[in-house]
This record gives C-alpha cells, structure tokens and sequence, in this order.
C-alpha cells in the first residue's frame, strides 16, 4: 500500500470535532439575567434626574444574588465582569460605556463589533474593547438616536446625533458601511474648558486671549475655521463665554452642543427628514427665524451650505457681535469656501457682490489646526481689512510659527505678533477697551 493510500484510508477514520467559532460560554446566562435585570426595572423611570449609581447598584445586587444562588462554577472576577457588562447594555452605552467615563479618552471609534479605537492625548489606540455582533453594536446606535428624536435604518443608514453630555456623534450602517456598523464620538469635557486652560494647554497665549476677549466684548464678527477635530467648537465655547451676561444669547446648531453658561441663551437644533421623507428644518430655517427672535448674539454652530448667505446678511444688517465656525486650511481658503456656500444658496450672485458681502461682514479669523502631536493650537488670528479691487485684504495679527520636532516628538514653536495694529483698533476703544501698547509687538513663547 502506497504512503498516499494508507493516508487516505486513515483520514476516513479520523473524526474533526465541530469547532464553534467566537462561541460564548455565558450567553444564555446573560440572556437570563437580562431578562430578570428588564423585569425588575420595568417600574422603574429613568429620567434625566435619577441616581444611575443606585440603579446600577440595585442591578448589581440582583445579579451577584443570581449567581450566587446558582453557583455554577464561576469565580468572583468573571461574576462581576458579568455583572459590570449587563448594567452598562442596561444603563449604559454597552462595552464602550467605560470609554466614555475616561476623562483622558477625548475621542471613540468604533470600526464595527471587533475594532474600537480611541484618541488620547492625540494619540490613536487601539483598545481590547469589542461587542458580540452587529446586532449589539445596533442595540447601542439604537440606545443614542432613539432619545434625541432621529432614526437610523438602511432608508437613512447615516445620522448625527448627540449624547446627554454633548457629546457629537456620527453613525454610518451598511449597505454604506462595508465594515459594519459604524460609530464615532467626540467627546466634550464635563466641565467646558475655560480660556486659562486653553492657555495652560499651549492653544493660545495670555496676549491673544486678551485680544480675542476685547474683540468679542466690542461685537466684533468672528469666524473660528479649522480642519476636522481642531477643535473649533472649543474656541467658539471659550469665545462665547466672553460675552456678556446681559444680552440674548441665541445658537444654530445641527446638533446641540455648545456649552454657554450665561443665563439668557436659546439653543435651536434642525431636524431632519422624517420616515415619510418630509419635515426637514435646516440650518438655513434656524438662522432666519433666530432674527425675529430679537437676538443681541447669534452664535451658529458651523455653517456648512447656504446658510452661509443668511449668517452673512445677519451681520451686515445689525447683528454684530455674530460668531460662527467653518472648515478650512487657512483664513484665505475659509474665504473662499465662504464664497462657495453663499453660491449654495441657489441664487445668482456676482462674485464681487458676495466678497463685498464678506469684507465687510467679517471682522476677524482665528485659524485653529490639530499639529502631528495631537496639540490644538490656534495658528493664525487674521483681520479681514476689506477690498483692494475684486480681492478681499486680510491681515495677520498673531500667528504660531513651528521650528520643529523635539526628542518626544512634540511640536515646538512659538506664538509671535506681527506688530500690525488692526484697522478696528477705534472701534475697541469706542467701547472703553483700552490694550496695552506692547501686545501687538514681541514672541510670545
């Protein structure tokens, strides 16, 4: 008998056991307690006011006094892992519920049930976090849209959305996504940044804020541009917080996030299509009807479209003091995209009519950049002094110039103004705001 014959009568002997793949040896015990956990809680009101730790401690109680009872050969870690993931699938967001109670976690990316990733200290991870299935992932979409109103299903498989504490969240599914569900949230501090720890973190210097903090007070029209995750938002809560207690407040947001503390604020949010494709209410809708609303300030989220046109009428038409953001590389290209979202608008429009618009609508820039460190640094603070010719004159005030890596890999630079006194410098001390000579000459470091 030949070596190949004796192989193949001895693999018909051979018996492969049936190897279940990813299988979980606690399923229908979790399955169980879940069951138990819904019944017990199902008088219970879960509102905004309700003490989650003593509902998570009553959960824990009733599982540990299950599993107690049933004593299935299970230590005491692997009862109270058990116990710690069906409190977070009931009160919580599922396994990224501890991602989320990290203060250090500024960012969470979850790339389908297998991959979650986050950012901390502008550094990406990739964490042993993971859900069961698809189906899990969908009960903590489900668990974030259904509050605030939205849906999500493969008729609308795409949705902002935000969490209690203001978190921003986008949510793709498939057929988009080819890597199954997909989650990502910005984190927002508990407590917003104020303008001494954008300071203590090398963003700005003592100079610029006290610059930005006299712009603001004299209803100057900012624009905060920056690329993705600059952390835009931020500086317009930082800027927002300059502005007096004594006026009404009014923001434009897709979702709801800023963070003001004044007393005296409106927040609007727009709402998208409902399941019968109808009832849509833009940010463009939102921007026109906050000006019958007798607003001193309209701060609007981010202008990404025509409502650009409305924010830009709104200044020039008594409404000074309007803040905004925007995505771009640079004050000169958040001018250009401003151009092209007033075209947006769907009316016809010369182009030297729409930059005459901005000229004079638009007081000041601040150009805020995420370095290869992570670090968020406003890098350019720019008066928009005019028109010479069909061009829009700008002028840097402050700029952040980089001179390299250091041994950690940081950035190293420093902050320097350009010892350029902006052309609205009368304009500040008409409103009793004197800065001292020197801030506008030096290295800020």
């Amino acid at each position: 008998m030949s070596l190949l014959e004796r192989l193949e009568k001895n693999a018909e002997k051979i018996e492969i056991p049936r190897i279940e793949p990813n299988r979980d040896p606690y399923k229908e015990l979790r399955e169980s307690l879940q069951k138990k956990v819904v019944s017990e809680l199902s008088g219970t009101k879960l509102g905004t006011g309700t003490d989650m730790e003593q509902v998570a401690g009553k959960i824990q109680a009733l599982i540990m006094e299950h599993l107690d009872a049933e004593n299935g050969g299970m230590s005491r870690l692997e009862k109270e892992r058990l116990a710690e993931e069906i409190i977070n699938n009931a009160i919580g967001y599922g396994p990224i519920t501890p991602l989320l109670n990290d203060p250090d976690i500024t960012e969470i990316m979850v790339n389908g049930p297998d991959a979650v990733y986050i950012e901390r200290n502008g550094v990406l991870e990739l964490t042993d976090v993971k859900f069961r299935s698809d189906e899990h992932v969908h009960h903590v979409i489900e668990k974030i849209v259904a509050p605030i109103g939205r849906r999500i299903d493969e008729s609308s498989p795409m949705v902002d959305a935000r969490l209690p504490d203001g978190s921003r969240v986008n949510i793709i599914i498939p057929p988009l996504s080819l890597t199954g569900p997909s989650i990502t949230i910005r984190k927002f501090f508990r407590d917003p940044l104020k303008v001494t720890d954008l300071i203590a973190l090398g963003t700005i210097t003592v100079e610029m804020a006290e610059f930005l903090e006299a712009c603001v007070k004299a209803r100057l029209n900012i624009v905060v541009s920056g690329g993705t995750g600059s952390g835009k938002t931020t500086t317009l809560n930082v800027l927002s917080s300059f502005i007096p207690k004594t006026e009404r407040i009014i923001t434009v947001e897709d979702s709801a996030e800023l963070q003001l503390r004044q007393d005296h604020v409106i927040t609007l949010e727009s709402r998208p299509l409902n399941i019968e494709g109808k009832g849509a209410i833009t940010i463009r809708d939102l921007v026109r009807n906050c000006l019958r609303m007798r607003p001193d300030r309209i701060v609007v989220g981010e202008v990404r479209s025509g409502e650009a046109l409305d924010m830009l009428q709104a200044m020039n038409t008594g409404h000074d003091g309007s803040l905004t953001t925007g995505h771009a590389n640079s004050p000169r290209d958040m001018l250009s995209r401003l151009e092209t979202m007033v075209l947006m608008a769907g009316m016809e429009i010369p182009v030297r009519a729409i930059r005459e618009q901005i000229s004079s609508a638009i007081d000041l820039i601040i150009q805020q950049s995420r370095m290869r460190d992570g670090a968020r640094k406003i890098t350019h603070i720019t008066e928009v002094q005019g028109m010479e010719g069909d061009i829009i004159t700008l002028q840097d005030l402050f700029v952040f110039k980089q001179t390299g890596i250091d041994e950690e890999g940081k950035v190293t630079g420093r902050f320097e103004a350009t010892g350029i006194k902006p052309m609205f410098i009368d304009r500040l001390e008409a409103y009793g705001i004197k800065l001292r000579d020197d801030l506008f000459i030096g290295n800020y470091w």
